[in-house]
């Protein structure tokens, strides 16, 4: 299969979240593996085939082209659908309990007010006799409010108008409950955009500093930061130096040290120093406030699932006024009659289902996990293949000395400081691994007086004497560079490093070898467990694509146990692995660079994971992880299991509970109180099940 890529400009004026509802269109379209728009506005297409220009066009000039004039934001609270389901509720239940103390206290004064109690009835099901009639008039099909509507006239034309008030306050707390877990599923994921600070200090080029409101400040404009303060705007540090706590956007707790140069998101909190900040994107631009308003905007972007749930509602529907005309005829019973018009099946299914879905993105967001739509809830419960990349995913993706081996006499902190004083200006990563070590030990790099840097194999150095230790010209880089010199190599044991695709860097004083520093990406420690996780959880396959040489591979996969891998890969390859695994299995793909944004995009799943990840492959995946921890990759994938083992039980719950009611109230064993005390409580059982996902769990072991 070929991939083609195509790159349009976009211009400017888009918003983050336009650019999110671009995205989520032209995904739609067929033969479009992904779409996303890169950081200098352009947008990026990923297709097979032949490309739908024509609907393309018309997508683009759509969101383009129409300048709506401006209009004030609506003034919504979020509560107030719940407080509204809540206020019928109360009403509904209020009146059934007075007209059933009335019946029993003064039957004359009862018998009289029908009328009333009939206007009563009549405005507690309002809004079902709106939704119901409308959905008759304009959709042309019934459905559950249609049932409730027909429900609510048949008990007036019986002479019972409050037997309805029980399937009215029923109904009410069960949409009141679906409510409430949508609204603490959005709570969860506003929270990771909760800005607190709406002032900001805004730099002057004199040099000071002046208060202004935060949606004042625009790109190029210069911000400080102090102690304390949280970061309101993504954008460089051009000043100062400080630890600034990620944890809302990585999941890390270790706050992460910030200098000129350095990168700074919205939403990070500024624990200790001073920063200056050149302005880059603000408000709705910033990369929390897409990635937020991406998951928002995921809860619109249905389930499989759910759509056979509505289909199945919608051909339930009419069994409920088969039923009735049927028993009508057979028993002229207006009781039995009330008793299937009580029964609703749709409820239950549609109710549950959304409620499942929306709770599992709101769960996943609580974990810093930002899943795109409710079809990939679903699709991770199908994966039997994980595909894994190496560097920055199976690895930290940061070289660290793991072994050190010195020649005889010759100190451990002697052979490091000399190798850390000759690479002490050098931006090699290798380099920042032997200074990183050595700062973390507390020693002092001693001064060289220079260094000459030989590109491909290492540096030399002249160094003083320091301590008690002598200096002299000493070498650090290759055994090719050692042997290149005519260094008098020491035995020393590193066959075993070379077999496992180690970096060996080697240090000599004046022809003679101190010792050697044996550097690797290791591994995250919890992925062996993470492995061992996943397979329990139904993944029968967990695969290993990089570029890294064989060795390097080899020694990965044995170590964790993988069923296989594959080396020396090219990017545009990865992308076609994925899709010939896809061949046989529903694969999941795990990367963190721009090299896996193809996989990404073509894998049933493609999941972005590690603060390190780059913004192309957020945008290609459907999942970002801001977590390092490879453990929560086994929670996201027992969540979508769990999710729709749920939406399962609902379905069989509703269903069962729902026939064995229709059938009790067919033969007359009911009356409409308690049919519709069974229908809506099976709907408020199922809600509550699938509510559940909220809850806090531990983590399995």
């Amino acid at each position: 299969m070929v991939y083609q890529s195509l790159a349009l400009p976009l211009g400017g004026g888009l918003t983050g979240r336009d650019a999110a509802l671009l995205e989520a269109t032209i995904r739609q379209l067929p033969a479009i593996a992904s779409a996303y728009t890169d950081h200098t506005g352009k947008l990026i297409i990923h297709y097979t085939g032949t490309l739908p220009f024509q609907q393309l066009q018309q997508v683009l000039n759509r969101v383009l082209s129409s300048k709506p004039a401006p209009r004030p934001a609506p003034q919504y609270d979020p509560n107030e659908e719940f407080a509204e389901y809540r206020r019928d509720a109360i009403f509904s239940g209020i009146g059934l309990v007075g007209f059933q103390l009335l019946r029993m206290t003064s039957p004359g004064l009862f018998s009289t007010l029908q009328l009333a109690r009939s206007a009563y009835v009549l405005f507690a099901a309002r809004k079902f006799i709106v939704s119901g009639v409308r959905s008759l008039a304009v959709d042309r099909q019934p459905n559950a409010d249609t049932l409730t509507t027909t429900a609510v006239f048949a008990s007036i034309i019986g002479g019972k108008p409050e037997s309805s008030l029980t399937l009215l306050s029923l109904s009410n707390l069960a949409e009141m409950l679906t409510t409430y877990t949508a609204e603490r599923a959005r709570k969860h994921i506003s929270q990771l955009l909760h800005l607190d600070q709406q002032f900001v200090w805004k730099a002057e080029a004199d040099g000071h500093e002046i208060k202004v409101s935060l949606d004042s400040i625009k790109a190029g404009d210069r911000v400080s930061v102090h102690l304390g303060e949280k970061i309101c705007v993504d954008g460089k540090v051009i000043a100062g130096a400080a630890a600034v706590d990620q944890s809302s956007i990585t999941g890390e707790y270790v706050p992460a040290e910030k200098t000129i140069g350095d990168y700074v998101y919205a939403g990070t909190v500024l624990q200790n120093g001073y920063l200056m900040i050149l302005v880059e994107k603000v408000g709705d631009d910033t990369a929390l406030a897409r990635i937020v308003h991406m998951v928002e905007e995921a809860q619109t972007r249905r389930a499989p699932v759910q759509n056979f749930a509505d289909r199945m509602s919608n051909m339930l529907v009419p069994i409920s006024f088969i039923a009735a005309g049927l028993v009508y005829g057979i028993t002229k019973d207006w009781q039995r009659v009330l008793n299937m018009l009580f029964i609703d099946f749709s409820c239950g299914l549609k109710l549950s289902t959304a409620t499942a879905i929306s709770a599992a993105i709101g769960q996943a967001a609580s974990r810093g996990v930002l899943v795109k739509g409710g079809n990939y809830i679903e699709a991770l419960a199908s994966i039997d293949t994980v595909v894994l990349d190496k560097t920055g995913t199976i690895t930290v993706g940061k070289p660290q000395i793991i072994a050190i081996q010195t020649a005889d006499q010759v100190p451990e902190e002697e052979l490091l400081l000399l190798a850390a004083s000759a690479e002490y200006h050098s931006a090699h990563p290798l380099a920042s691994a032997i200074l990183e070590y050595v700062s973390d030990k507390g020693w002092d790099i001693p001064p060289h007086k220079h260094t000459e840097t030989i590109v491909g194999h290492g540096i030399r150095a002249e160094i003083p004497d320091f301590k008690e230790f002598c200096g002299g010209q000493i070498l650090v880089g290759s055994l090719r560079f050692m042997k290149e010199n005519d260094v008098t190599m020491t035995v020393l044991d590193y066959d075993f490093a070379a077999d496992h695709g180690y970096n060996l860097i080697f240090v000599a004083r004046e022809q003679e070898l101190l010792g050697l520093l044996i550097v690797s990406d290791p591994i995250r420690p919890t992925w062996k467990k993470t492995i061992n996780q996943l397979r329990r959880r139904g993944v029968d396959e967990v695969v290993m694509i990089t570029g890294d040489t064989e060795a390097v591979a080899k020694h990965v996969a044995s170590t964790l146990d993988l069923d296989a891998y594959h080396a020396g890969v090219l990017p545009e390859d990865k992308a076609t692995l994925v899709t010939r695994m896809q061949r046989r299995s529903q694969v999941l793909m795990i990367g963190d660079g721009i090299n896996d944004a193809p996989a990404l995009a073509f894998a049933d799943v493609g999941v972005a994971m590690g603060g390190r990840r780059t913004d192309i492959a957020v945008e290609s995946a459907a999942i970002t992880i801001n977590s390092e921890d490879p453990l929560v990759l086994s929670e996201v994938v027992s969540l979508g299991k769990t999710t729709m083992n749920i939406v399962r039980q609902n379905f069989s719950a509703t269903i069962a509970v729902n026939t064995a009611a229709m059938l009790l109230g067919a033969v007359g064993r009911t009356n409409p109180m308690v049919s519709a005390l069974i229908h809506n409580a099976a709907t408020i059982g199922v809600v509550l099940n699938s509510a559940r996902l909220l809850l806090p769990k531990k983590n399995s072991q």
